[in-house]
């Protein structure tokens, strides 16, 4: 008693929390701060959860353990005795200790009593009077998002911070790990730190009400121009995770390397493994590591999209089986950055009997529920025989239980239940897509000259192509993915995805350079409301983020248009050594 009574006088002294409880990226649905209740992460703080939170729990105490030298024990129960918690609830569980009493006025959307304190001037004093704070924000676990904004969905999360307790509730894990990185980002920049730092760790007090517009938020990484290690893979999905992002699409194959070991075909890997852009050794994943890949991801509420692309880009896949080209002739091994010149013969059964084997053993290693077709640049492949190649693969997809998904040239193909198209122009009007999405396909939005991370910032840029255009931040931000095809309805888009070509991008630190800071404003676009979007405010929440990312060592280009914190250095990839491509 006497330490929590310390504590919290101390609190009332204190200044106010550095982070405000708006600042967050995603802009959440709705935001009411109240700055008279921060919370403050102690030594002795701990981490109580419900049936089913464990697993995010122990990922928010993995997160927080190495700057805060804190314990921060994960337990069941309240029954330690200890006063600052952090809770998660299911809100199918009950919570520990919770009271139901406060749901109803939660319902009729008003605030909770941490709000009506603060709207009146007081504050809470006793431990009476700080249990029912929690007690509150805990009986409105189920019912505190309807009135303020209804059913949270899969994905959404009502985060409650009190003087006593940060809280989060969720339907499903993945909304609480959503709640889990909006708590990540109202802590202190250092809480990114790898080793111990002394901070006062404080969280802004007041609630959140958060959950996605889209279901489908996305980045992909091309590993074939460019192959990238699992270490590197799994901290690309940090990063997706960091933003609420919440599909990972691998661009395994391609003219310059075949990423994946498949077992009916082993020299697809072997052979067509061998070589990248620029001359490299490429490598290829075994499916031990792609499972690491996909077992990574989903703990962290992210969904491996893998892409065979066919029937064009498939030079890598001839090299090693020459009876798929046509005219039987291997092809010499390409290691540049054209495209349309590579397909496989959509006159011989051989190439069906090939597609169908590596889709069943892509799809048996793939829990989710996409496989991505490609489809793109077959200028050799045209009319009857293009469209002829894709309904057949399209089929071959549904019959091994996935949903097909494609490049956008996909859309004159015959449709099958659920097939996707991915949408990369850049002007904004594609009768052929609108006609899919007639029939029935629904839409994956990724505007080249909006959302390729692969085109440069400005003229200057070191690394990337310019054949979309110049993307700034402000051109990533500036368009609305439920509009932006003409004649596609909000309803057909499923949501928005990042593609990052590494035709010019080489390491991990590159990679970096590309995705940071245009790859939170594509995740704003998947998450937030359309309400919330706003150049001027984003700039400004986005400028906090900066010492994040030097903190935990994430390189990044320093946007003019930001006015980052003058205090921290930004480090700056080499010039590009290859030659940019004209298209992916």
């Amino acid at each position: 008693m006497a330490r929590t009574a310390a504590r919290r006088a101390g609190d009332l002294l204190a200044p106010p929390a550095p982070v405000r409880l708006a600042d967050v990226v995603p802009a959440p649905e709705r935001v009411d701060p109240d700055p008279a209740v921060d919370f403050t992460l102690a030594e002795d703080t701990a981490i109580r959860v419900s049936p089913g939170a464990r697993d995010v729990a122990e990922q928010l105490a993995e997160l927080l353990r190495p700057a805060t030298g804190y314990l921060l024990p994960v337990a069941d129960t309240a029954d330690d005795g200890r006063n600052a918690l952090l809770e998660l609830t299911l809100s199918g569980s009950t919570p520990p200790g919770a009271a139901t009493s406060t749901g109803a006025a939660a319902s009729t959307g008003e605030t909770t009593s941490t709000g009506a304190a603060a709207s009146t001037g007081e504050t809470t004093s006793t431990g009476a009077a700080a249990s029912a704070e929690v007690a509150a924000s805990a009986g409105a676990a189920a019912s505190a998002a309807d009135g303020q904004g209804g059913d949270l969905g899969d994905e959404g999360y009502h985060l409650a911070v009190t003087r006593e307790a940060v809280r989060i509730v969720a339907a499903t894990p993945a909304g609480l790990f959503h709640g889990v990185q909006t708590l990540r980002q109202l802590l202190p920049a250092a809480v990114e730190s790898p080793t111990t730092i002394t901070e006062r760790w404080v969280v802004p007090g007041g609630t959140v009400v958060d959950r996605p517009r889209f279901a489908y938020r996305g980045a992909m990484l091309d590993v074939a121009r460019h192959f990238f290690g699992v270490e590197d893979v799994l901290r690309v999905i940090d990063h997706l995770a960091r933003y609420k992002l919440n599909h990972l699409h691998l661009h395994l194959t391609d003219d310059q390397g075949w990423r994946l070991a498949v077992d009916s075909w082993p020299r697809l890997a072997e052979v067509g493994g061998a070589t990248e852009v620029g001359g490299g050794p490429g490598g290829y994943y075994t499916k031990a590591d792609y499972r690491r890949i996909v077992g990574y991801a989903a703990r962290r509420h992210v969904t491996v999209v893998p892409e065979i692309d066919l029937p064009g880009h498939t030079n890598a896949a001839l090299v090693a089986y020459p009876e798929l080209a046509p005219g039987k002739i291997p092809p010499p091994p390409y290691t540049g950055t054209e495209v349309g010149f590579s397909y496989v013969d959509p006159d011989d059964e051989r190439t069906y009997g090939f597609v169908a084997d590596v889709v069943r053993e892509l799809a048996a290693l793939t829990p989710g529920p996409w496989l991505h077709l490609g489809g793109d640049e077959a200028f050799k492949v045209k009319g009857a025989a293009y469209t002829g190649f894709v309904e057949r693969a399209q089929r071959i997809v549904a019959d091994a239980g996935k949903t097909a998904v494609g490049w956008h040239q996909l859309a004159p193909a015959g449709h099958v239940d659920g097939r996707v198209l991915q949408w990369w122009g850049t002007n904004g009007e594609d009768p052929e897509t609108v006609e899919a999405v007639r029939r029935g396909a629904r839409v994956i939005l990724s505007p080249a000259n909006h959302a390729y991370l692969d085109m440069k910032y400005a003229p200057d840029t070191p690394i990337g192509h310019d054949w979309a255009g110049l993307i700034d931040l402000r051109r990533a931000y500036d368009w609305d993915p439920g509009t932006h095809v003409a004649g596609v309805p909000v309803e057909a888009v499923l949501g928005v995805e990042a593609p990052l070509w590494t035709e010019s991008v080489t390491t991990l630190a590159e990679v970096e350079f590309m995705l940071f800071p245009r790859l939170p404003a594509l995740a704003e676009l998947g998450w937030s409301p359309r309400s919330t979007h706003d150049w001027a405010g984003f700039r400004e929440r986005l400028a906090g983020h900066g010492p994040r990312w030097t903190t935990a060592g994430i390189t990044f280009h320093p946007s003019p248009e930001v006015p980052w914190p003058a205090t921290h250095p930004i480090p700056t990839p080499r010039p590009a050594t290859t030659t940019p491509a004209d298209a992916h």
